[in-house]
């Protein structure tokens, strides 16, 4: 079993994979923070990755991203996060930075941009960027995440999405801002069915987004998973952060193999690695180990990741 277990892990970390549900602030290791704050201790910094369920996890994730102070600790995140992917076989991502957490911390968005861009250039990773907005801040702080984001799309910004809470800021609220940001080239994501019902789904459909964050309460709805199905409409799955922050009662539990099944194309994850203690190799192995997944079908969902990224690029096949 060990040994059969070793194998699966270095099958994982050596397939060539892709990520495009990756939040730059929830990648954070405690042991880059005590770089950016010295003056914490690592047990100190440590405890706010620890918590329970959605409401814990939020704060967690708000301590961190207030210690973000400026361009060269978003910089330093970006090249401890990109380290880490070079390593596991990452050949390509899409990284979300959160522009909404940018302007509510009031900070100028721009250097923070330029600094996170020109740190991911030297990385063998090749990087392309996705800008969102907190939706349950409302649609004018939305539409000025979209402005940011159309004015850099020809510098390394590829889509536009929003995050938050589904139920305070429905997103059916966005349908222009969405029009918006199609308009000046930008392709459209959306975070969708985590917390909310397959209905968060169907309205993240209806304002144009073309991959689903999370998207996991489609396994309770037949007609939505024949719907993404039959519309090539991925879902971005991250076991890990299901689990962690209580949409998903137990492991067990998580649909992801019935969404497979069900033809649904999906693509693993891994959202907020630091605060989930997860990388995207055991995302894969988590879904071999718990729920079945084949090597054959460990590749598909590799293949996927390429295949849905919003920039053209192709599954290295012979590797």
């Amino acid at each position: 079993m060990g040994e059969n277990h070793q194998s699966i892990s270095a099958f994982c970390r050596q397939l060539p994979k892709a990520e495009l549900h990756l939040h730059l602030e929830g990648s954070v290791e405690p042991e880059t923070l005590r770089e950016m704050a010295p003056g914490l201790s690592l047990e100190e910094i440590r405890s706010h990755y620890r918590y329970e369920g959605f409401e814990g996890f939020l704060n967690g994730f708000g301590w961190v991203v207030r210690r973000l102070r400026g361009p060269g600790d978003y910089a330093l995140a970006a090249r401890r996060l990109l380290e880490r992917l070079e390593g596991e076989n990452v050949r390509y991502a899409e990284i979300i930075l959160s522009a909404g957490v940018v302007l509510w911390k009031q900070q100028e968005f721009a250097p923070i941009y330029d600094a996170v861009r020109e740190a991911a250039a030297g990385s063998r990773v090749e990087v392309w960027w996705i800008l969102d907005a907190i939706r349950h801040f409302g649609v004018e702080h939305t539409r000025k995440v979209a402005e940011l984001a159309a004015e850099r799309v020809d510098d390394g910004v590829v889509a536009f999405g929003i995050g938050g809470d589904e139920a305070r800021g429905p997103a059916e609220w966005f349908k222009e801002v969405y029009a918006f940001a199609r308009g000046e080239g930008l392709r459209l994501t959306a975070h969708a069915g985590e917390a909310a019902g397959p209905e968060s789904i169907r309205a993240a459909l209806e304002i144009g987004a073309e991959r689903i964050g999370h998207g996991i309460r489609a396994a309770g709805d037949p007609d939505l998973m024949q719907l993404l199905k039959e519309r090539e409409i991925p879902l971005e799955i991250s076991i890990s952060s299901n689990v962690a922050t209580g949409v998903c009662g137990r492991l067990e539990e998580h649909p992801v193999r019935r969404l497979f099944d069900a033809g649904v194309p999906l693509v693993l994850n891994t959202d907020d690695p630091a605060m989930f203690h997860t990388t995207l190799s055991r995302e894969y192995e988590i879904a071999a180990t718990c729920f079945g997944f084949t090597q054959d079908e460990l590749r598909q969902l590799a293949r996927n990741s390429f295949r849905h990224a919003f920039r053209p690029v192709s599954f290295p096949e012979a590797q």
